[in-house]
C-alpha cells in the first residue's frame, strides 16, 4: 500500500500544478509519461533484487521485465509527445546542442534505457556469459537511474518539487541497495 502511495503521489502533484493551464493535450500527455517513468524507474530495482513482499523469484523476474517494457513504452510517449510540440528542442536534444541542460541528461538516460531493454530482450541471442550480461544490463541501467534522476531535477515543470525529490531519492536509494546486495560488480564465479 506504501508502494502504490509513493508511486501515485507525484501523478496526483502533476496533475494539480497550475503549469498544466494552456498547456496542449499531448504535452501533458508527454509530462505525464515522464513522471510515470520515474516510478517504473522505483519499481524496477525493487522488482531486481526480488524485495517485494509475496513476489517469488520467478514472478519478480517476469515483472521486472514488463515493468521495463511498460518503461521504455513511457520514455517512447514522453519523447514523441514533446517531438509533437515542438520538434526543434527534440532535435537540439538528440544531437546534444540544447541549451537547457536537463535535456543532454534525459537523452543519455533514453539511450541507456533503450540499450538495457535490448540486452534483456535478446539475453539468450548473445553469447555472453551471464555475470558479463548482468553486469552490461546493470551498468546500463545505471546510467538510466542517474540520468534520469538528474534530468528530473533540472526540470522546473509539473512535478512538484517535495515530491520530485522524494521520488529521486528513493529511485537512488533502492538502486543502491540492490547493487549492493546483488553485487553484480563481481564477476567471479560463486560456490
Amino acid at each position: 500500500m506504501a508502494l502504490i502511495a509513493i508511486l501515485a503521489v507525484p501523478l496526483i502533484a502533476a496533475a494539480n500544478s497550475p503549469l498544466l493551464a494552456w498547456r496542449d493535450p499531448v504535452y501533458i500527455l508527454a509530462g505525464f509519461a515522464g513522471v510515470m517513468s520515474m516510478g517504473l524507474l522505483l519499481l524496477q530495482p525493487l522488482l531486481a533484487g526480488r524485495v517485494l513482499p509475496g513476489l517469488s523469484p520467478m514472478i519478480s523476474r517476469r515483472w521486472h521485465r514488463w515493468v521495463g517494457v511498460t518503461l521504455v513504452a513511457a520514455v517512447l510517449i514522453h519523447v514523441g509527445g514533446l517531438w509533437v510540440t515542438s520538434p526543434p528542442d527534440v532535435v537540439d536534444a538528440l544531437f546534444f546542442v540544447s541549451p537547457t541542460p536537463f535535456s543532454a541528461w534525459g537523452v543519455v538516460a533514453m539511450w541507456a534505457a533503450f540499450a538495457a531493454a535490448l540486452l534483456g530482450v535478446f539475453r539468450q541471442r548473445f553469447t555472453l556469459r551471464y555475470r558479463v550480461w548482468r553486469l552490461g544490463h546493470t551498468g546500463l541501467a545505471t546510467v538510466t537511474i542517474i540520468g534520469s534522476v538528474v534530468h528530473a531535477m533540472l526540470i522546473e515543470g509539473t512535478m512538484e518539487i517535495m515530491t520530485k525529490t522524494a521520488l529521486c531519492v528513493l529511485v537512488l536509494s533502492a538502486s543502491a541497495r540492490t547493487l549492493a546486495r546483488l553485487r553484480v560488480w563481481d564477476t567471479r564465479r560463486r560456490s
